[in-house]
C-alpha cells in the first residue's frame, strides 16, 4: 500500500491560493504561510498532514500526492473543501 507525507495550505478562493503560491515561489516559508492562511486544522502545524495511505484523502488530493513530482509545489487544486497548495514530502 502506497504511503506518503505532505504539507498543504487550504483556502477558500482560487485567487487566494494563487497569491500564496506566488509568495512561496518568491521564497516565503511554507509553514508560516500555512499557519497564517490555512483553513485546515493542520495549518497550526505548518500544514503538516503526516503520513497517510492512498485513498485516505479526496481523489483530487490523492492524484497530486501520489502522481505528481515530490517536493514541488502544486496548486491551486480544487476539492470540496476549497483550494489547496500541496507539497508532497515523500512517498513509497
Amino acid at each position: 500500500m502506497a504511503i506518503a507525507a505532505a504539507v498543504h495550505i487550504l483556502v477558500k478562493t482560487e485567487k487566494e491560493a494563487l497569491s500564496i503560491l506566488q509568495q512561496l515561489k518568491k521564497g516565503k516559508n511554507f509553514g508560516q504561510l500555512a499557519k497564517k492562511h490555512s483553513l485546515c486544522p493542520s495549518g497550526k502545524k505548518g500544514g503538516e498532514l503526516g503520513e497517510f495511505r492512498k485513498g485516505q484523502m479526496v481523489k483530487q488530493f490523492d492524484d497530486v500526492v501520489f502522481k505528481k513530482p515530490v517536493l514541488a509545489l502544486h496548486g491551486p487544486i480544487k476539492t470540496k473543501f476549497g483550494f489547496h497548495i500541496i507539497k508532497t514530502l515523500y512517498r513509497n
